[in-house]
């Protein structure tokens, strides 16, 4: 079951340190996803046909990749009402959230005739991978897709894995028309991750990547990267709790829990308590209340190797212990989440308080849950609007701002010894410009 790591263990800094410092890459996983990237660089349609009967056990044509407008109609007919109003709300809550923080082009003047700033264009097609696995994840269309569309990118296509009868899940279906989406492929893992980023006789290449997926998903994202932009590091997922002697146990167990159905086995789910009793208690919800759960075998190769139980000495520890850790997702149950939330600098996400577990972020709450994980929150920040746009910075200078700062341009230019770049400054102080001829006017 849960590992427990306390300080009176001889080995508490060693064991935590092994914890803290994970890695979201390992060798075999990174050398198997470069093997199927090169297949499908150099094969195009055939290495996608031969991946999906291998990896899928299920037998495409190339002409069977796109799914068709009938399939999607068809799906959506085949949605409940319940699920059909939970994606809408969702998408409401997504675009929201995401028109709030949309960048705008912006300029000021910093200098008497210099102006500058930044300007915003959305890319022009973008994929968004959505895991199949054991879970059909529905919320990841949305949490993908309407941030592209809410960046106004035009052509949006989703990837994810079939089953077997080449059925795509058709509450994904529903929920990638109700997000926007252009074109859904039926292909999943590295070889979707490789037809994307290289583009094939039948999948045109996208400009970025995103969403999550497992190691493989991870690895090969990570190795296509300068073929396309991508958004960040999101790989199994994993939560941490902060919790003092309010937390209850209940509440915890069931929250580390839910990160531990995914599926892949490769979950963590940790936390890290300055109440020992608190620590024992969860312990036993975890027996309790994972017997109950319907993927019990996903849960239980997480418990056995994946959940662990920390006692720190105090709030500072714990926070110090979290920060290091960088967790995808971060839930704070202590008596001021508020103020401890103010001393973390580095998770994906962060829920506070008794009311706020992490699965209203997974679904409804507004931000999206494509997040780093293995630590890479360090680095990386969460998927939002801005991935889905181009930043152009935008100058300009009239002739006195640029005569004013030329001496500067020039000394530049001649300590890196590239006196064309000079030039190109002075001899707009020493020519006269034609338009300006042309126009009548004289030069200022």
């Amino acid at each position: 079951m849960a590992t427990a790591i306390r300080r009176a263990d001889p080995a508490f800094g060693e064991r935590l340190e092994a914890l803290v410092t994970r890695s979201a890459f390992d060798r075999p996983t990174e050398a198997a996803a470069a093997a199927i990237l090169e297949d499908v660089r150099r094969r195009g349609d055939a290495a996608v046909v031969d991946c999906a009967q291998r990896f899928d056990r299920v037998a495409l044509t190339p002409a069977e990749f796109a799914v068709s407008e009938a399939e999607i109609e068809a799906a959506a007919a085949a949605v409940g009402p319940r699920t059909r109003r939970a994606i809408h709300a969702a998408v409401r809550s997504l675009a929201g959230f995401a028109r709030r923080s949309l960048p705008r082009d912006w300029s000021f003047s910093p200098r008497r005739g210099v102006s500058t700033g930044e300007h915003y264009a959305p890319l022009d097609r973008v994929g968004c991978y959505v895991p199949g696995g054991t879970a059909p994840l529905i919320s990841t269309v949305v949490h993908t897709v309407t941030l592209a569309r809410t960046a106004g990118v035009p052509e949006i296509v989703l990837a994810t894995p079939p089953g077997p009868d080449k059925r795509v899940n058709p509450a994904i279906l529903y929920a990638a028309r109700a997000a926007g989406v252009t074109t859904v492929y039926r292909l999943g893992g590295v070889y979707a991750i490789g037809a994307l980023a290289y583009g094939t006789e039948t999948v045109p290449r996208v400009e970025k990547i995103v969403g999550p997926g497992n190691a493989y998903v991870t690895a090969a994202k990570r190795q296509v990267y300068g073929q396309v932009a991508l958004d960040l590091v999101a790989g199994p997922s994993e939560i941490l709790i902060l919790a003092d002697e309010t937390a209850d146990a209940a509440y915890v167990a069931a929250d580390l829990l839910s990160q531990a159905e995914h599926g892949s086995g490769r979950e963590q789910a940790v936390l890290i308590s300055t109440a020992p009793a608190l620590l024992d208690e969860v312990a036993r919800e975890l027996t309790a209340q994972s017997a109950s759960l319907s993927r019990a075998d996903c849960v239980r190769q997480v418990l056995d190797q994946g959940v662990f139980l920390i006692g720190a000495r105090d709030l500072d520890e714990a926070v110090a212990i979290a920060n290091r850790y960088a967790p995808e997702h971060l839930e704070i149950m202590t008596r001021r989440p508020d103020q401890v939330a103010r001393r973390i600098t580095a998770a994906g996400a962060i829920f506070l308080g008794p009311w706020t577990p992490e699965p209203v972020g997974d679904f409804v709450a507004g931000p999206s849950h494509v997040l780093p994980t293995g630590g890479a929150a360090r680095f990386f920040s969460g998927l939002t609007v801005g991935h889905f746009l181009r930043r152009m910075s935008v100058v300009r200078y009239d002739r006195p701002a640029l005569l004013a700062e030329l001496r500067h341009i020039e000394r530049f230019a001649a300590e890196e010894g590239l006196d064309a770049h000079g030039r190109s400054a002075s001899i707009r102080a020493e020519v006269r410009p034609r338009g300006a001829a042309r126009l009548g006017r004289k030069p200022r």
